[in-house]
Order: structure tokens, then C-alpha cells, then sequence
């Protein structure tokens, strides 16, 4: 008998003078913060601040000593533990997948557990998987030691939502990742949210990755909520020195119109980059065997653009070469006006430039982390 839902919206999460200790030490202390249904809420603090054990205490992985937890006015004391974390979506960022199950029985565990037939459950990962873009003839059969970082936490997050849920806490899920990775999947985990439509308390370190996803940040410190707004709030009124540090406030008095690509754009390790003569077998080995889910096609002055690895594998057997699948994409001298990079980019609709040094790929520009950083 498929799951009865215990919710099936939220409409507010709320954390009533919530305080742990362990020993003399506090963990999280007279905590209050409301959630609101729909909405992306960043937990951000130095290690030890509290946000993990905040958040777990929601779905009862950690019982406080003192106050409350309510999702939609009840008392979460009230469900079985059991049945309110299956009600509840969790990824953490050493995903926890069995190695010794295929990646479709990884994901389809809890809709075996809840009685869903197996017609059913294939037919649910298939959607799953295609949802967070790995192709299922090429995934449903692997196991977790054969896929990528990347590709792991994308299955884990399969797994998340394998049973609809319509909360979801994720701790540090890309924390892990390296730094171009990590900016491919925040960009298709933004997606996927639009989609969903969920509830998302999530906890990061990183205050980029909390502009670029939050709807509204929450500073946690020594234990403690300092302060909760929207990126512009805490940027523009910081309620203290510490706010203003973490935030790094002082971005806003950059002078923008002086600043040039080089100043911001990421720098791409050679290992990201293919030659646009190499086949589609030689390029999927390349990237397997690096563990690559994004390269950049290029060759000395002709910047091509680049590719996915899910492009080539649903390219493969189609007698396709690399360059007719790699994505075009803008190329600048790392001395371009910053501004007139921003302008070339909104113009072909694109988030994502190249920048060229000497006529070698040197970086990437990202539009979206440009306003961030200049917020």
C-alpha cells in the first residue's frame, strides 16, 4: 500500500525556543525560526554554529531538550519518527547510497518499502532520473562506485524525492564538489526547485551558493540565530560586524564599470578541455575516466563551446562528432570591460562565457555569480 501522506503541502515549519546541548556545550540555543511553505531558506554559519543540528532536529534526527518543532501547527512529537522523515526529503552531502545496490534499486528502496509494484517503481525512477538529467538506460544498471561525484549526488537527490515529499532538508549536498561542478548542479538544482515547488531548508557554509539559491538566508552563530533576511537585507543592514563579515557587505562599493573579465571570471583546469577532433567514444572515456560531467571543446585559438556528458551519451550511435554537439558560447579577452561582457552575454541569452589569454582558454565568466558578487 503506497505511502499515506502525513502532509501534502507545507504551509510553515516552525522552530520554537529550540536549544540542545551536549554536556556544558550548546548546540543550538532558544532557537526560534519560522519556515515558510515554498520557500528556499539558507541555514549559514563557521562550523559549530548550529545550522546542522537545527535542521535536524525537523525531521527528529536530533530530539531538543527543550521547545518545539510544528510543520502546519502540529507538534512533530506527534508522528512516528519513522513515518515523518519518509514524509520528509533528506540529502547530505555523502549522499549514503548502498554500494551493493544498482543505482534503480537505490532509488526505488523506499517505494519497495512502502508496497508500490514493480512496474511501478521502474517507471518512477525512469522519471526520476530523467528529472535530474541522467539518462536512465545508462544509469539504471551501474553501481554507485561507477559514477562520478557529480552523478552520485544526483542520485541521491533522485532518492530525495522519490516519495514526493513536499519538505526537503539538504546539509551541504555540494560541498564536496569542485568548484565547476558544484555551479553546473546548483544551476539544475535551481531548476528542479522551480519545478517542484517544495519546501527547502538548506545548509551551507558557502555564502555564494546562498545567494545563488536562498530565498532568504538565516546567520547562525555560537549556537545562535543572529540574523534572517533576504541577500539584500543582510548585505545592506547587517545587524552586526559578524553579519557583515560573513556577507562580505563591502562588495557593494566596488566600482563595476572599471572592472575587467580577468577580475572575475574562474579559472578552468586543463582537464576540462577536449579537442573538437576527438570522437564521441574517445571524449565519453576521457570524461568517465576523469569522472567529468562538463568539458570545454576547444583547441589552441578556436574556443568551441562545451558539452555534457549526458549530450554524448544520447548522441552515441546517432554518427554525430563532438563539435556537432558541443554548445557555442561567447569568448573574451580576459582585458574586456566587465560590463560589456555582462551586455554581450544578456544578449545571446547566455549565463556562461569563456575568457581567452594569449588564445589559450584561460576561464569562465558566470553571469549570475558576477551579480552576485556585486550586489
Amino acid at each position: 500500500m503506497p505511502l499515506k501522506k502525513l502532509f501534502n503541502r507545507i504551509e510553515s515549519v516552525r522552530l520554537e525556543n529550540i536549544t540542545k546541548k551536549y554536556g556544558e556545550q550548546f548546540a543550538v540555543k532558544d532557537l526560534n525560526l519560522e519556515i515558510r511553505g515554498g520557500e528556499l531558506l539558507i541555514l549559514i554559519g563557521r562550523s559549530g554554529s548550529g545550522k546542522t543540528t537545527a535542521m535536524r532536529t525537523i525531521n527528529r534526527l536530533i530530539e531538543p531538550d527543550s521547545g518545539a518543532v510544528f510543520i502546519n501547527g502540529t507538534d512533530v512529537k506527534e508522528f512516528d519518527p519513522v513515518r515523518l522523515r519518509r514524509n520528509i526529503g533528506y540529502v547530505i552531502q555523502n549522499i549514503g547510497l548502498l554500494p551493493h545496490l544498482r543505482i534503480s534499486e537505490n532509488i526505488g528502496l523506499l517505494l519497495k518499502i512502502e508496497g508500490l509494484k514493480e512496474e511501478e517503481i521502474r517507471e518512477r525512477v525512469r522519471d526520476l532520473l530523467n528529472r535530474v538529467s541522467l539518462p536512465p538506460e545508462s544509469f539504471m544498471g551501474r553501481y554507485p562506485h561507477e559514477l562520478s561525484g557529480g552523478q552520485q549526488q544526483r542520485v541521491g537527490l533522485a532518492r530525495a524525492m522519490a516519495l514526493d515529499p513536499p519538505l526537503f532538508l539538504m546539509d551541504e549536498p555540494f560541498g564536496a564538489l569542485d568548484p565547476l561542478l558544484r555551479a553546473q548542479l546548483q544551476d539544475e538544482f535551481s531548476r528542479i526547485k522551480k519545478e517542484l515547488g517544495r519546501t527547502i531548508v538548506f545548509v551551507t557554509h558557502d555564502i555564494n551558493e546562498a545567494f545563488r539559491l536562498g530565498d532568504r538566508i538565516a546567520v547562525m552563530n555560537n549556537a545562535e540565530l543572529i540574523q534572517i533576511g533576504t541577500p539584500e537585507e543582510l548585505i545592506f543592514s547587517p545587524v552586526n560586524d559578524l553579519v557583515a563579515e560573513i556577507v562580505d557587505s563591502k562588495r557593494k562599493y566596488r566600482h563595476i564599470d572599471t572592472l575587467k573579465v580577468g577580475d572575475m571570471m574562474q579559472p578552468i583546469a586543463r582537464e576540462y578541455t577536449l579537442n573538437p577532433g576527438l570522437s564521441l567514444e574517445s571524449a565519453l572515456d576521457i570524461m568517465v575516466r576523469k569522472g567529468l560531467e562538463i568539458a570545454f571543446v576547444t583547441e589552441e585559438a578556436e574556443t568551441s563551446g562545451r558539452v555534457h556528458l549526458n549530450d554524448i551519451l544520447k548522441a552515441r550511435g546517432k554518427s554525430k562528432t563532438l563539435k556537432e554537439i558541443t554548445r557555442p558560447l561567447p569568448f573574451f579577452s580576459s582585458e574586456t570591460l566587465l560590463l560589456e561582457a555582462l551586455a554581450k552575454l544578456k544578449s545571446d541569452g547566455e549565463s556562461m562565457g569563456l575568457v581567452l589569454e594569449n588564445n589559450k582558454l584561460a576561464g569562465a565568466l558566470f553571469s549570475d555569480r558576477i551579480i552576485q558578487n556585486l550586489i
